[in-house]
Formats: structure tokens, sequence, C-alpha cells
């Protein structure tokens, strides 16, 4: 039976049996020589993300990753009552346990002649072979199944040379003189030129298998780690939630939840999945998804995030999105995609790694005749031989990339920030310019009352209660900006009566017997309700700012005017302090008046202001920027931000903005606090730098081993140590991503 394509005919497989970057350049070559198949292979994730075209399925890519000789499978969601995973590390730990209870004596032995009584020769060859056979079983059966297929990876210069020096062991003791009793043997860092049928090698052996099970041992380990961030996001959903049916709390398990039921949340529980209250207010904790750690008031009619938690009251809300849909998917989804692509540079890593393995064993045979023909003692040539071989191995190529990316998106994803993929790194580097939409982005997006101008001899909190009663009759948004100012000053506001709608001039009613109009002055005008000259200029200045001023009259007179203006988020003039300490030039971006946009600039710090933009030209502006030979960034929030998003060498959305502007973006801050682009922005480039840091070391580390190697001097042993740390080092460099902090973590 042949398995349907997925929607859009892309697919994650889980590979099976890889064990280095060779085998995923061997499984990514496979896929991609399909007809109609692209496909990247992810070491570190042990994942597969192809693309095909119609005509192939499932069945097709998972045979031939087969025919390659690894597995590979559709991923599982886990069911509700799944047993607990086993320990993929178990069987590696144990192995890696024996080895080292038995090659310790061993090496030992090896090492210290003091130690070496009458045959311990013959015990070091008793307790060397079931590290050599049993212990590095994984190295030799990936070796086989790869000669089979007409491959060499990693594992094949393992083996080779462990099973050489083992062999040479056993040749020197049963037909060498290296069996006879009383022999000793003196260790050096650089191999002797003694007779080479007097020598054993089964510290070699035995050290260099112990050493490369613990370097895999905690690769895997510090993988794990490396993804646990994006597991802890995955599991941050609510497990069960209470819904509401025929009045009634009926307990289900989350994942059942429909969109349009309704569901109970407590104080301290989760909320189930994205949705809208419909009754009840409390106080929000979303610290877990946007790193914000203040709780947000929320009420009736306010959107709620799954998997946020309620520290207040009781809620009742309303499911809107569901599984795959909700924001916190969305969030996964996002980093997963992430962590599974490639930079750049880690494809032509991939690509050195791939004719790597058998340029080395050329070499190491190379090596073995150059001595050998130079008249050398056989035991230096092999001793050289098997220090190439193991020198060699390019486990620490594989890992550079996949490991610091796998870290900084999870990390990024714990503060809130959704970094899109590899290829985003390398923008953050070059990027120098960084255009601002003004409204939700620099601003609240949101009117608010910001300044009360009084007549001679009014009262502030009079006019408030009185206009702000009037105005909470309204759901125009400056009545409502108002509304809310004098409520939040005042707290609680009374009852108007009589109210009426004035067309395109205000409102009028009467408020605890006064009768009350607020809006433009020709609403006043007509009651013969005339500002007092001062509070004319006091408006007029208000509005040639930007600002929106609305005239307050009762009883025959004008008492006041009230100013209405969508105001800067608190935090942005920090975070363009922050943008120009990490060199970037801020453009205030906005189709507002001139006034407004210089005016909103200079309040945060801005110097460059582009105003008056129609929403369809704001793409042009971007163009026009990046003709000039600037590398733009953009951060926005809006539907029509999203041209202008996918324009820029770099596109940051606002999380609180909308899908459209998300889904154009290549960073996505979840909290609406322009801060976390200079967070994104810096975490980015740190990660790019520990991926080149990475780099460098696992090719410097080649480049210098292999000459030693080949000249003779280098100890096999040590040069599996060596191998083994590099691996390690590689990794905790990546790990040391999730100590990264934002500048001024959320409040």
């Amino acid at each position: 039976m042949t398995t349907p394509a997925p929607p859009g005919n892309s697919v994650e497989l889980i590979i099976g049996g890889m064990t280095c970057a060779s085998c995923a350049n061997r499984v990514e070559k496979k896929l991609n020589r399909m007809e109609g198949v692209t496909a990247t292979v992810n070491y570190a994730t042990e994942k597969a993300k192809v693309t095909f075209d119609e005509g192939v399925s499932t069945d097709d890519l998972v045979a031939t990753v087969e025919a390659t000789g690894y597995t590979a499978a559709l991923p599982t969601p886990p069911a509700a009552d799944s047993p607990e995973p086993p320990d993929e590390l178990k069987p590696l730990r144990e192995r890696l346990i024996t080895s080292i209870v038995l090659a310790v004596p061993v090496v030992a032995l090896g090492m210290i002649p003091a130690l070496q009584f009458d045959y311990w020769q013959w015990a070091s060859l008793t307790l060397a072979a079931p590290v050599v056979t049993w212990a590095a079983w994984p190295f030799h059966k990936a070796a086989w199944v790869n000669l089979r297929h007409g491959a060499t990876t990693m594992d094949t210069l393992v083996s080779l040379g462990v099973i050489s020096a083992f062999l040479w062991s056993l040749y020197a003791l049963f037909l060498g003189e290296a069996g006879r009793p009383g022999m000793t043997m003196p260790f050096t860092l650089i191999p002797s030129r003694g007779s080479g049928a007097e020598e054993i090698y089964l510290e070699v052996a035995a050290g260099v298998t112990t050493f490369l099970l613990a370097g895999r041992y905690f690769e895997g380990r510090a993988k794990r780690r490396s993804g646990a961030a994006l597991q802890a996001l995955l599991e941050l959903g609510a497990k069960d939630v209470a819904v509401l049916r025929d009045g009634a709390e009926v307990r289900i398990p989350a994942d059942q939840l429909a969109v349009g039921n309704q569901f109970v949340v407590r104080p301290g529980e989760k909320i189930a999945t994205d949705g809208v209250i419909v009754t009840g207010s409390s106080a929000v904790d979303a610290s877990m998804l946007t790193g914000e750690s203040v709780p947000v008031e929320v009420s009736e009619g306010d959107a709620v995030v799954g998997a946020t938690v309620n520290a207040g009251g009781r809620l009742v809300v309303r499911a809107t999105r569901v599984g795959a849909d909700t924001q916190l998917a969305q969030m996964a989804r996002l980093v997963e995609d992430a962590q599974n692509g490639k930079a750049a540079v880690q494809r032509l890593a991939d690509r050195i790694s791939g004719v790597f393995v058998p340029i080395v064993i050329v070499l190491a045979f190379g090596t073995l005749a150059f001595w050998l023909g130079n008249g050398s003692p056989t035991e230096v040539a092999f001793t050289a031989a098997v220090a190439v071989l193991i020198i060699a191995c390019p486990c620490a190529l594989g890992l550079a990339t996949p490991t610091a990316l796998m870290v900084g998106t999870g990390r990024g994803a714990q503060l809130g920030i959704l970094i899109k993929g590899p290829e985003v790194l390398e923008s953050t580097r070059r990027v120098d310019t960084v255009v601002l939409d003004k409204t939700g982005t620099v601003t609240t997006g949101r009117m608010a009352l910001v300044d009360v101008l009084l007549a001679d001899g009014e009262d502030r909190a009079e006019v408030l209660r009185l206009a702000g009663a009037l105005e909470h009759s309204s759901e125009h948004p400056i009545a409502q900006a108002i509304a809310r100012g004098a409520a939040d000053e005042l707290g609680t506001l009374p009852t108007a009566e009589d109210f009426g709608n004035v067309e395109g001039l205000g409102v009028q009613g009467i408020v605890d017997g006064h009768a009350v109009l607020v809006g433009r002055t020709r609403l006043l005008a007509e009651w013969s309700q005339h500002l007092p000259e001062a509070l004319a200029h006091a408006k007029e200045h208000a509005e040639a700012e930007g600002s929106t001023a609305v005239a307050v009259g009762w009883d025959g007179k004008a008492r006041a005017v009230l100013v209405v203006a969508d105001t800067v988020k608190p935090s942005s003039a920090e975070a363009i302090r922050q943008l120009k300490a990490l060199g970037l030039r801020p453009v205030l971006l906005t189709g507002d008046n001139e006034a407004v946009a210089q005016k909103v600039a200079a309040e945060v710090g801005i110097d460059e202001v582009i105003a008056e933009v129609l929403p369809a030209d704001k793409v042009d502006e971007v163009k026009k920027l990046q003709a000039e030979g600037r590398v733009v960034a953009m951060v926005g929030d809006g539907v029509n931000d999203a041209a202008a998003l996918a324009q820029a060498d770099l596109g940051l959305s606002m999380g609180t903005g909308s899908d459209v502007a998300i889904e154009a973006s290549d960073l996505t801050l979840v909290r609406g606090d322009l801060r976390s682009a200079a967070d994104a922005i810096r975490l980015s480039r740190r990660t790019l730098r520990t991926i080149k840091g990475n780099l460098f070391w696992a090719f410097a580390y080649n480049v210098a081993g292999l000459p030693l190697a080949a000249a003779g001097l280098l100890n096999p042993m040590l040069a599996g140590a060596a191998m083994a740390f590099s691996s390690v080092f590689v990794v905790s460099n990546s790990l040391r991503l999730r100590r990264f902090q934002p500048l001024t973590p959320g409040e």
C-alpha cells in the first residue's frame, strides 16, 4: 500500500542509524537523487526535511533511506497514555561502563612499566578482547553496513584503527616476541623506533574504543540537552481541560477540544488552547511563551493564548484555535524548522566530510607505504597509519552547526524570539539599517488620553468624570480612549442618560444633571459654547503635533480640551539605544503626517524619518534604501507591512501583529516589546559566531592533527582522546548559548 502524500508534499522523516556527519550526507545525497525530491538531513536532530512532487510517496522515501543502510519513519504524535520513551543512551552507557572497567587496567599496564608483571601482556589481552569486540561493536557494525553499500564513514576509520591495533597485537603475541615471559614495554608520547614484533597495541585498541564511546555518550547527552528547549516548549500545553456541556463541567484530554467549545480555567491552571474570554476577568502569566514576567490583565472579549497560566479569577474561554493552529504549535513548528535547516557554511562542511573519509583511508595507506618504503620499522609505519585513521574522524564538523542552531533557536523560543532558519543568522551579521513601522511597533497602536487642557477655574477631576462618563457610552476608539483614561485616574464613573451621537461631530447626554457635550468645537459652537482664546491656541498646538483634540463643555460653557494620541511604548526609546549600540541605523517609516512622525522620532531618538507613505509604497521605500547600498532589516506588525518584511534583507515581525506579517518575516518577536528586536539580533549574531567558532575548531583540529599523525609524532591512543574531545568541545561550546540573557529582562 502506498502512503498518500501529506498536504503540501512536505514531510519530516526520523532517520535511524546515523553515527556521523558522513552518514547524514549520504542519506541527503540519496534522497536528492530521486526525481522531484529535495531533502535536508540533520545529523544532530536525526531528522530529514523532505519536499517532493506528485507521484512520489512517503514509502518511496523510506525505501530509499533503507536502501542506503539506515532506517526511516514518519513521526507519530505520542498518545495521551503512552509509556515513558526508553532511554536511548542506556545501551551506549552500558558499553561505556564496561569498557572503562576493562580498559583502565589495560592502559595502566601499557603505560607504566613498573606494573608490568610476568605475563601482563596476556592479562591485557583477556581484558581488551571484550572491549575491542563487544564494546566497539557499534563502530564495527556501522562500518560493515556502510561497506556493504559501498560507502565509508567515521565508523570505518574507527573500526579500521581499532581492529588494526588489535590484530597487530595478536600477531606480536602469538607469532612475534611480545608473548615471551618477562617482556616489558615502555610508553612514549612519540612512538619509539623499536622492533614491531616486540610491541603490542592493546592499550591503543582498548583506550581508543573507550575514549570514542565516552565522546559519543557525552555528545548524545549534550545533543539531548541542546534540544531540551524545544521539548519544553512542546510540553507547555495543558494535558486536560474542563469543558462546559449542558452547564456542567466535563474533563477531557486537551487534544479533544474543538473550535467553539467553551471551557473553564481556574486560578493557577493553564489555558488549554487559544481562545476568547466569554466570562470572567483575571491576570494571565505568559512568561513561558513571551519571556514577559508581568501578568497581563484580561477580561470579557479579550483573546488569550494556550499554555499561558491563569493567575487570578475563574475564566470561561471559547476555543478559537486548536491543535496545530495554536500559537504554541506554530512557535514549536518554527523552531523545529529552524533547527532542521543548514547554514551555508555547514553545507560546505558537509561536502568536505562527504569526501574526507575515503581521502583519509588513502592517506593512511599512503603513510604506511611511505614509512615502509623509507626503510623504517614496521611498528613505526603501522603506528603512524593507525594514528592517521583515528585523528581524522570528522565528527566535530557534523556537529558544529546543528548543535549551535538547536541551542540558539531553543533559547530564543524561551525568550519569545522565533528564528525561522539558519540563513537568517547570516543576514543579522550584515544588516546596517533597521526600518521601524511606527504604529504598533514603536507606538502602542492604541489611542490613549495624553493631556487635559483646562479653561481658567475648571477642575480636572470634574472634567474627566463628566466627559469620561459620556464617552463610555460610545464605541468610537477616541471615545474609548477618553473613557479608559478617566476610569484609570478616577475609578468608577457615573452613568450617562439621554446619550446621543451627533454624526461626524461628537456625543451629547446628561451626566449627574449636567448637559454635557464632547466632540468637535463646531458641536459646542452650535450650543454657543466657544473655546476661550488660550484654550483654542492650545488645541491648535496639540493638533499641529499630530494629536487629536476633543472639546468638552456643559451647562452652556466650554470647559476643557482633551488630547488623545497613539502613545509611544515605554520601552521604545531604550530599544532604539540598544539597536544603535549594535551598529544599526534606525529609520522611522509611517503613513502619518510629517509632524506626527517627527514628534515620535524625537521622543525615541530616531534621526531619519520617512513619513506620509501609503501602505502599498512601504516596499518601495525599503527598495530605495537597498539601492543606496544598505542592508535593511524591517520591523513591523500589520498586514500592510508584509510585503516590506518580505522585501527586506531581514524581516522582524511583532508577534502581537497579523499572521500575514509573521509569515512574511524571518524573525518573530512574540512579545510586543521592541527591545526584543535588539535581543533577537544579538542572539542570532552570537549563534552565528558560535557556529563559526565550532567549524574553525573542527577544521583546525584535523589540519593540525593529520600531519603530526602522518609524521609518526602522535600516539594513536592520544589521537583517539583528542578526537573524542573535539566533538565534546564543539557541543559544549554550543551549550554556552543557553546562558544568553536579554539586555533588558521582561518586566
